[in-house]
């Protein structure tokens, strides 16, 4: 799908949702719709999705979930016990990059994706505090597909906010919010498209 074709399209009013200890800025109709199907479609064909591992309680367990990390070369990333080595960034991705550096005013090195392929599979409570990335920089959440319910819930006094993550929107996680708060995506039992979700960050990339 071609660069030029993409048009940013930013809603009258950004959404902060955490009342302290950082920050989580919604936007709602941060893409077009009709350029977010088409790059879903692009992007189910150009990524290597593969089904995650996470080592839980000593054991490998795999999700039905698909994900695939995305980076600058060095830019390995760690979670659930499990390394993860970059692919090459696709000419769709380093659009969406680009336009989220220039509005954020970050640089972003990394992008992990999710593809949920029903309600049945979300994620459950953590925060993206993995010693590579930087705790500096924001990280930018892009949803594409299928409306989900996401929440936080702060680590100590268990405050909670949450939301639906619409398609095209964009969800702007500012520092110290991965220190703080927790997050998910809540499964659910009511029919809902698929949806991808792509997660910019930077990383702190290897000395090798």
């Amino acid at each position: 799908m071609g660069a030029s074709s993409w048009k940013t399209t930013l809603a009258p009013t950004e959404m902060n949702l955490l009342p302290k200890d950082g920050g989580a800025t919604y936007i709602a109709g941060f893409f077009d719709l009709d350029h977010c199907a088409a790059l879903f479609t692009s992007l189910q064909s150009t990524i290597d999705w593969k089904e995650d591992q996470l080592l839980m309680f000593g054991k490998l367990i795999t999700t039905k979930r698909k994900v695939a990390w995305v980076g600058d070369a060095g830019c390995s990333y760690t979670y659930s016990g499990v390394k993860k080595f970059p692919q090459a960034w696709t000419a769709d991705l380093l659009h969406i990059k680009h336009k989220l550096e220039s509005f954020t005013h970050s640089t972003f090195n990394s992008c992990l994706l999710n593809l949920y392929h029903d309600g049945n599979e979300g994620m459950g409570w953590h925060s993206d505090d993995e010693k590579e990335l930087d705790p500096f920089t924001p990280i930018a959440s892009i949803s594409l597909g299928g409306t989900r319910k996401f929440a936080f819930k702060h680590k100590f006094d268990k405050t909670s906010v949450s939301l639906f993550l619409e398609d095209g929107s964009m969800l702007l996680m500012q520092p110290p919010t991965q220190e703080f708060w927790q997050h998910s995506l809540t499964k659910t039992k009511r029919a809902v498209a698929p949806r991808i979700n792509l997660t910019f960050r930077a990383i702190r990339q290897d000395d090798d």
